[in-house]
């Protein structure tokens, strides 16, 4: 890399730094005001909430690093354009793609990171965050448990293996004790949902009784049982896309593909996570368009909009193809490519008609 190559490098980064310490503090602030909400539940505190806070950032780090590298690109090229220090270094006979080089390897760099950061970082502080949380908010039930969740509710002991995020997890089995030790009934249901406040409805339930000389076996469409577990606890043990690394959502899909069971949505997420994380070199290139264009006598203000704008058009049409794909049973890997693909072809097609 010779000197230009360094400049230009150390600009992106720097700007996309200084960006995403701004971004990060505000989700911060706005996650510790969201959970004020369940502060003085059980023995969650201020404290607690803090906490709680702090473990998320590297999460919200990797989520919104793609719009920080694209303001971050926008605000310190466009500063670079605004001086006249790109349209001289053009002049002096350097190319755009030569230009474009540096800054795809600043948006390389990012990728990295952000890749390193989603898979050793922010889905295990995530988990123990929402666990610490959870198990703090509720007195009297334990909670362990690692591809499954064993939850003791007074002498009800549950174990939900997997399920969604939402209203309804799957894979349920109720331990029913009679006294300290003694097991008195098994149900095993196939899904298990909210009924209303402390009441939970077990659907395609069979259980064993177990008595002094016999057992016996029964079944049921539904069964409704009381406990004091609420919905944010149970769904702990719901497998969350989002909250898993890409070799724990290539692992949880061929285990869903052995059952039969449906892995569509988890696929989408496997394939829409390496797209994120190649997107963030796309946005960087992308910033050379406008700031070689519209944006080389604008404000930092200016930039900054232009950059959050088009940062929430990529994030909603992520998530619209996301969701479209999942309802009309398109290809997980279409989906999950299909923005950065669109939005990488628009970048080149920009880029090669920059004079």
């Amino acid at each position: 890399m010779n000197i230009i190559d360094r400049y230009l490098y150390r600009t992106v980064i720097v700007y996309t730094v200084m960006v995403m310490a701004v971004l990060m503090t505000l989700g911060a602030l706005f996650l510790f005001i969201s959970e004020q909400g369940d502060i003085e539940a059980g023995g969650y505190s201020a404290s607690d909430a803090l906490m709680f806070t702090l473990l998320n950032l590297p999460q919200q780090a990797f989520e919104l690093l793609p719009i920080g590298a694209l303001i971050g690109a926008l605000m310190g090229l466009g500063n670079l354009a605004s001086n006249s220090e790109l349209i001289v270094t053009r002049a002096s006979g350097v190319s755009i793609w030569r230009v474009a080089w540096p800054v795809a390897l600043a948006g390389l760099t990012l990728a990295m990171l952000m890749y390193g950061i989603g898979e050793f970082l922010a889905p295990s502080m995530a988990h123990y965050a929402a666990r610490e949380k959870a198990a703090t908010k509720i007195s009297g039930v334990s909670f362990a448990g690692g591809q499954s969740a064993w939850i003791k509710d007074g002498n009800k002991i549950l174990r939900v293996q997997t399920g969604e995020q939402d209203q309804e997890i799957g894979g349920v089995s109720v331990f029913e004790l009679d006294g300290p030790s003694r097991l008195s009934q098994v149900q095993r249901a196939q899904s298990v949902s909210i009924a209303d406040r402390g009441r939970w409805k077990l659907e395609n339930v069979e259980g064993t009784q177990f008595s002094s000389d016999q057992l016996r076996a029964s079944s049921s469409a539904q069964v409704m049982i009381n406990s004091t577990i609420n919905p944010e606890f149970l769904g702990l043990a719901a497998t969350d896309p989002s909250l898993l690394t890409l070799r724990g959502l290539s692992t949880y899909i061929d285990h869903l593909r052995r059952n039969n069971l449906a892995a569509e949505s988890y696929e989408i997420g496997f394939w829409s996570r390496v797209a994120r994380i190649f997107a963030v070199i796309v946005v960087v290139l992308l910033s050379l368009p406008f700031v070689f264009g519209p944006l080389r006598t604008t404000g930092a203000g200016t930039r900054t909009v232009i950059g959050v704008l088009l940062g929430v058009v990529f994030f909603l049409a992520n998530r619209t193809i996301e969701n479209g794909g999942e309802l009309f049973d398109l290809n997980p890997a279409l989906v999950g490519w299909l923005p950065t693909l669109a939005i990488g072809v628009g970048t080149l097609i920009a880029v090669a008609r920059t004079r």
